[in-house]
């Protein structure tokens, strides 16, 4: 098929261009609006508990208070002008369209709770209805609306809607930035890759068309289900590496054809036959990983998997279609440009296979594997030791740099007041019985809870088993058709307290069924419904890879070894997360950022799908070229040592350039997307270093031959399905005669 395709671009390469870059124009077009189809939300689990009463509350268009105004006036709050202007301000907030359940100091019966403790500050909340994007647009134009000087108040707005909004604004910022720190550093080290201008523009001219392209497919995506912001910079810098990856396998390729003297078509249909194939393996296998996360019911999480899929593909189909007719048309001269010497052909270095570093290396393990192995094992599993102490939480506005407005309200809130009356607690019931004193009952002890503050319903306000007001026209708003909910506002701004107060309504006892939302209960459900389908999604992963790998290699045993040493790698990557981001180490060298004592729970979640899917990729790399030694040699040691000899610098590489291009997200100021600029580098590197120099020679020495085992139906399965083309040519045979007559060195 492949090679179909090299005859069909050999003749209509131009063609091919000119419809490239129609296809990139219209995606450019389509991307440049992306961004405003995106959401930021997609955090929670509309299945959970949490979720359900959010529903039952949209519906009866209630809803958790999501935007806040700090109202401050230095003659304090109680003042009579101050109450004045407050009551004021309120009323006019709850005449704007789509703002509902308004609520302040001054219309709350001036409730201590949204008082500051120095009696200069009040609280202003209320609740913008209706999806995100109506949401989005009204956090646009309220703010600037009320903030600023009113009447003797000074009022600045903040909330979780100002806290999802700045997180989009910012993360459409950090891909910018990232992209434009990337591109050119990318293109020096190709530069010293290949040695020549035009060759090492190809990769990155390749990448920006899948980019575009890409981003113009997320469009259509975004228009039919929902895309998630938080996803977005992680799929563009990916995208960026991969398509560099497989460029570089590409391009690699090609220029080994042409120096072995063959026409450019010859070279072309090579290319195509092998490292073509390769890439389209490759990117499947990304593709697969990240399907895995599919299992989660987190739209953010869901975004990165329809996202990533996208980006792989669309990475590996503008390398066998784009790049072979750039090939075309530039011929021999894809060598023009050059800045560095050229290196010896490997057809003319004689022995270079047996005296190159990597041959060097993968030797001197396998003459010693079990110190080796031993040895790597342990030192992966030190570094990944922290992850034992692990704790998941969410993301809040202490992920925000500290300029942040959501973030400085929050903190204002956090440290000046007694409660946080933005992060109340909503406990929905959707039918009620008609016994009035069930529901006061049940308010009351909500109220006495250890970490709870004040409850509201509709029946009053309540507070320390007492009730502190009757029901009041301000409390009819706590109806839902049948039924009612309770405001359960924490007793102080501690996020710990809040969390702490989930547990607690929900152990207690209610006449009637009941739901708990809100923001820490979100919180709380999320991170269990992560944990809960981590399982599903690591089992239907590994079972793809097995299949997929057992597809590559012909070999049983290989694919298992391939998904404990790519697992094993992800040990010192995880370690490092806590050690830096939970226990908060190096945070000065990071950016100084915000130490919250846990983790991003969708962090490890997505961190562990993109790196696995690189460790993988690399793995068909590395074991594709194995696999055509072997059925050359016969020999499992020399086809080891061969195998990582060819495909070692060229792997090397990858993984430089792929690391860098994530290094990028260090620029990002929001602290978990900086955790991806340390755990994707982190992963790639140690995979290509440890594992593929020590860890993959030392295993596979101590399999010998059983390495290779197959039952006979599996073996005619992978003849007729099997993938046997490798990503780099086939060495000279006269270079290797030695392996070829011993081929009993093998055990």
């Amino acid at each position: 098929m492949l090679g179909r395709l090299a005859g069909f671009i050999w003749r209509r390469s131009r063609l091919m261009l000119v419809a490239a870059a129609l296809l990139a124009v219209v995606g450019g077009t389509l991307s440049s609006t992306l961004f405003d189809k995106l959401t930021a939300g997609g955090l929670n689990d509309p299945g959970a508990e949490s979720g359900q009463a959010a529903a039952i509350l949209d519906r009866a268009g209630q809803g958790p208070p999501n935007l806040v105004f700090l109202v401050t006036t230095p003659q304090g709050v109680d003042e009579s002008a101050a109450v004045q202007a407050g009551t004021e301000l309120s009323s006019k907030l709850a005449a704007e369209p789509g703002v509902k359940n308004v609520a302040s100091y001054w219309s709350s019966d001036r409730s201590p709770q949204m008082r500051s403790k120095d009696g200069q500050k009040a609280l202003v909340v209320a609740t913008v209805a209706g999806d995100e994007t109506a949401v989005w647009k009204r956090v646009d134009e309220l703010p600037p609306k009320y903030e600023g000087k009113h009447d003797g108040l000074d009022v600045v707005a903040g909330g979780y809607a100002m806290f999802q909004k700045e997180t989009a604004k910012q993360s459409q910022d950090d891909a910018t930035k990232g992209e434009m720190i990337a591109f050119p550093v990318t293109l020096v080290i190709l530069v010293l890759i290949f040695g020549s201008i035009v060759s090492a523009s190809l990769p990155l001219i390749v990448a920006f068309f899948s980019m575009l392209v890409g981003m113009g497919i997320m469009w259509v995506v975004a228009s039919v289900t929902d895309l998630s912001v938080f996803a977005m910079s992680v799929v563009t810098l990916l995208g960026l590496g991969l398509a560099i990856d497989y460029c570089l396998l590409m391009v690699n390729r090609y220029r080994e054809e042409l120096r072995a003297e063959k026409s450019p078509e010859e070279a072309l249909r090579t290319t195509m036959e092998t490292a073509g194939r390769t890439v389209s393996f490759s990117a499947i296998t990304v593709a697969v990983v990240l399907a895995g996360l599919l299992f989660f019911p987190l739209q953010a999480v869901k975004s990165l998997a329809y996202g990533g899929i996208i980006t792989a593909l669309m990475s590996a189909v503008a390398a066998v279609t784009v790049l072979p007719a750039l090939f075309v048309v530039l011929g021999h001269r894809i060598e023009k440009g050059r800045v560095l010497r050229k290196r010896r052909p490997e057809s003319a270095a004689g022995s270079e296979g047996e005296n190159g570093f990597w041959h060097r290396l993968a030797v001197f393990v396998m003459r010693r594997p079990v110190p080796v192995a031993t040895a790597a094992t342990v030192f992966l599993l030190f570094l990944g030791s922290p992850v034992l102490g692990m704790k998941l939480g969410m993301a809040d506005e202490r992920s925000m740099p500290k300029d942040s407005q959501s973030r400085q309200v929050a903190t204002s809130i956090r440290e000046g007041f007694g409660s946080a009356q933005a992060n109340a607690l909503q406990v929905v019931v959707e039918t009620t019985p008609g016994d009035k004193a069930a529901i006061e009952s049940y308010a009351a002890q909500l109220s006495s809870l250890p970490h709870a503050g004040r409850v509201d319903t509709s029946t009053g306000s309540y507070s320390e088993g007492k009730q502190l007001t009757p029901a009041t026209p301000q409390h009819e708003r706590f109806r839902i058709g049948d039924g009612t909910y309770f405001s359960v506002v924490p007793a102080t701004g501690e996020l710990n307290d809040s969390s702490a107060l989930v547990h607690e309504v929900r152990a207690l006892q209610a006449p009637f069924e009941t739901l708990v939302g809100g923001t820490a209960a979100v919180n709380e459900d999320t991170t269990q419904s992560l944990t809960y389908r981590l399982p599903y999604a690591l089992g239907a992963i590994g079972i793809a890879m097995v299949i997929l790998l057992f597809l590559l290699t012909g070999s049983v045993l290989l694919p298992f070894l391939a998904l404990l040493l790519s697992g094993l790698s992800l040990t010192a990557t995880f370690g490092a997360l806590v050690w830096i981001f939970q226990d908060g180490h190096l945070s000065s060298l990071l950016g100084d950022f915000t130490v919250t004592g846990t983790i991003t729970s969708m962090v490890p979640v997505m961190l562990f799908a993109l790196a696995f899917g690189l460790a993988m990729d690399y793995q068909v790399f590395m074991l594709a070229r194995i696999r055509e030694e072997y059925e050359r040699t016969g020999s499992g040691t020399a086809a080891v040592a061969m195998g990582l000899e060819r495909v070692g610098r060229m792997v090397t590489a990858a993984a430089v350039l792929i690391s860098i291009i994530f290094l990028a997200f260090l620029v990002s100021d929001v602290t978990y997307v900086k955790a991806y600029g340390i755990g994707l580098p982190l992963a790639v590197l140690m995979d290509a270093t440890i594992i593929r120099g020590a860890l993959l020679p030392a295993a596979m020495r101590l399999g010998g031959r059983a390495m290779w085992w197959a039952p006979e139906p599996l073996r005619r399965l992978h003849a007729r399905f099997g993938i046997k083309k490798s990503a780099e040519p086939t060495p000279p045979v006269v270079a290797h005669q030695n392996e070829q007559k011993k081929p009993q060195q093998v055990q």
